[in-house]
């Protein structure tokens, strides 16, 4: 078979042998051993493959905010911190802060992205025109979702109800929300149901994002998910209340969120960063186990978040040292559980986000990237760089390998 490109000696997860990559027209045209072509071709040596990395839950509007705000240090100093902020956000600010981030994402392997994108009166649609128009503007390399939600509240904010539907004309690809901003909190799930019904969309919420666990929101999003019969279209993102429960409470959580078909988005680095604050010893942690409510039937990712900002004062936009970062912290290191925290940043990412066609399978776009590991294992604990990916069949972005200085031997 004539191929565009054939790549030998690929890594895939979750499957023994090695393979060989025929790509056609910027599709996988075959997945097999022993390709041969008269075309482009790579030996990957055994290195792993994936179709692109999926950052489930970024703010790319807020980012790159670095020495303009200063950095809280609560949940609810960071919001007003950036509430501050967005009062000077213009179209093209958002944009070039925004482009800043991605670049940074893609050249990290990652090609998918659900962005939450603030919308309410004093912000208006600013920053979500210039997501759209980054959405338009990069789409050579990563697809972008763009989650309008209203983070300052929304019942208790007059007329951000309007703006956010306006965003939702205007095509939001999602309906978020942060349910614990707003007094009545359950007023506020059932209203973002009631758009999602409305405007036929996906939802994924801000949720519980504090550490008590007497009680837990989540409980009322998967009711309200039965309700509207919206299984597996509903995410959750931190869910830091979980990692504080006992094993019968954290049990039981699980099964409601499986049950309901409600996904569930752990994000590392602003969890360690916010959390925790009011103790001097002991510090909890305050990053729930995606691994544990994936062995349960949990669909699960993990993801950065923010990066740069009041919420989390670092970050590179890499996922594989997010998920690195999540291992350490959860304490993982049996090689089953490293090679899952690879997939909590692919496939399971790609599944939260109903993505149909992700897979490095025949027929399906030619999105992939290499990383320079040989177990999806190594590639997270060594913090493997993607070496190069492709978008379409096309190349997105490559790295270069460092080269050391050696001196000259000595005669």
């Amino acid at each position: 078979m004539a191929f565009d490109r054939l790549f030998k000696n690929a890594r895939l997860p979750g499957r023994d042998e090695l393979a060989d990559i025929g790509i056609v027209g910027g599709r996988f045209a075959t997945v097999e051993v022993g390709l041969v072509g008269e075309c482009p071709t790579e030996d990957l040596a055994g290195r792993v493959v994936v179709p692109g990395l999926v950052e489930t839950h970024l703010h790319l509007d807020k980012a790159c905010l670095f020495g303009r705000c200063p950095c809280g240090s609560s949940v609810g100093e960071a919001i007003a911190a950036v509430a501050r902020a967005k009062r000077d956000f213009t179209e093209e600010d958002v944009y070039q802060r925004a482009a800043r981030a991605l670049e940074k994402a893609i050249a990290w392997g990652t090609n998918r992205i659900r962005t939450h994108v603030e919308v309410d009166p004093r912000i208006g649609l600013t920053s979500f025109r210039a997501l759209k128009r980054l959405k338009a503007d990069y789409a050579w390399a990563v697809e972008l979702e763009l989650c309008a939600f209203p983070q300052e509240g929304l019942l208790d904010d007059p007329g951000c109800e309007d703006v956010l539907v306006a965003a939702l004309e205007e095509g939001a690809d999602l309906v978020g929300g942060v349910p614990y901003i707003d007094r009545d909190a359950h007023g506020q799930v059932a209203r973002i149901f009631e758009l999602a019904r409305r405007y036929d969309r996906d939802i994924d919420f801000h949720l519980d994002f504090d550490l008590d666990p007497s009680w837990a929101t989540l409980f009322e999003v998967c009711r309200r998910t039965d309700e509207y019969g919206w299984g597996g279209r509903v995410a959750i993102g931190h869910a830091t209340k979980l990692s504080a429960m006992g094993p019968e409470a954290f049990d039981e959580a699980a099964r409601r969120l499986a049950d309901a078909g409600v996904a569930v988005t752990v994000l590392p680095a602003t969890d360690l960063f916010l959390m925790g604050r009011g103790h001097d010893r002991d510090v909890p942690r305050g990053v729930t186990a995606a691994h544990r409510l994936a062995a349960r039937g949990v669909t699960c990712s993990i993801s950065t978040n923010n990066v740069l900002n009041p919420f989390t004062p670092y970050g590179d936009c890499s996922l594989v040292r997010m998920a690195n970062l999540y291992a350490n912290v959860a304490q993982v290191a049996a090689e089953p559980e490293l090679a899952l925290c690879l997939d909590l940043i692919s496939s399971s990412a790609a599944r939260l986000m109903r993505v149909a066609d992700y897979g490095i399978a025949p027929g399906r776009p030619a999105d992939m990237v290499v990383l320079d590991a040989t177990s999806p294992a190594e590639a997270i604990a060594g913090l493997a760089p993607p070496l190069f990916g492709l978008k379409g069949g096309r190349l997105s972005f490559e790295r270069s390998p460092p080269v050391l200085a050696r001196p000259a031997p000595s005669r």
